[in-house]
């Protein structure tokens, strides 16, 4: 927690130029949340479906493509025909590289990407104060997607192409993989006869996620860190009985967090 909360990397926030009339394309979750956030910065943007596109592009000197994966290529042909006046490109996917933005960069505009690492459930999801992955065709897209971050209440890092997919993973074992683990979780404990499942352990995990944040795998509580290992057998013979489909995930886990508890303990002594 602490070390998201440090300053941004100063030569990747100080902006080439003032940022300028921003097209955003794809007007779903993250395409929405980012007008939003545009609007309350006091930036000349505009947000535009499939029909409207070509005109917002065409009247935009900037480009913020937030569409799925697979579209991205597309999208940035699109912008490439409105290059002049565009002269930026830029996607909102973590894990896609720059090389989709090429139509748009043999054009002459300067592309980038700039991915807020934060869930987006809805088109009015607040980013405010969100760590935001940047990357630029050159140290000058660079320092414009970090402004624009910036200037859209984010907090701008650098993330090199070929780690992309990395840091996609990352993000997605964070968010994703959690309502997973934690739907399994309150399923099996419904399974017990306990109703309102999620209620109940909704505060175990905002505390347990609190305590990482602050205190890492030194927050690792629970029979497999004090080595009770009688009691994961227990527990397996339960899953076995309630809900059988849960029992690889949960020694895929076991054995994951006895690595980590050894990890710890070697750091800790």
């Amino acid at each position: 927690m602490r070390e998201l909360e440090r300053d941004p990397i100063p030569d990747l926030i100080e902006p080439p130029e003032p940022i300028p009339a921003l097209a955003i394309v794809g007007a779903g979750r993250v395409g929405g949340s980012l007008a939003a956030a545009a609007a309350r910065a006091g930036l000349d943007s505009r947000l535009a479906g499939r029909d409207g596109a070509l005109a917002a592009l065409n009247e935009a000197e900037a480009a913020l493509v937030c569409v799925p994966d697979a579209a991205i290529a597309a999208a940035a042909a699109a912008a490439a025909s409105a290059v002049p006046p565009l002269r930026w490109v830029g996607h909102t996917s973590g894990a896609t590289g720059l090389e989709p933005l090429e139509p748009a960069r043999r054009r002459g505009a300067a592309t980038f990407s700039l991915h807020p690492l934060q869930t987006v459930p809805g088109p009015d999801a607040d980013l405010t104060g969100a760590p935001c992955a940047v990357a630029g065709s050159d140290p000058a897209a660079e320092r414009f997607a970090a402004a624009l971050a910036e200037r859209l209440g984010m907090r701008p890092f650098a993330i090199a192409d070929e780690h992309r997919a990395a840091y996609h993973a990352a993000a997605s074992i964070a968010s994703n993989f959690l309502v997973t683990l934690q739907e399994s979780a309150a399923d099996l404990l419904s399974g017990a006869g306990v109703d309102d499942a999620r209620e109940l352990l909704a505060p175990l995990v905002l505390r347990t996620a609190a305590n990482w944040a602050e205190r890492g795998g030194e927050a690792l509580t629970g029979p497999i860190a004090r080595g009770d290992e009688d009691t994961v057998v227990r527990h397996l013979e339960a899953i076995d009985d309630l809900a059988p489909e849960l029992r690889a995930v949960y020694e895929a886990l076991a054995e994951r967090t006895r690595e980590l508890a050894r990890e710890t303990e070697e750091a800790g002594r």
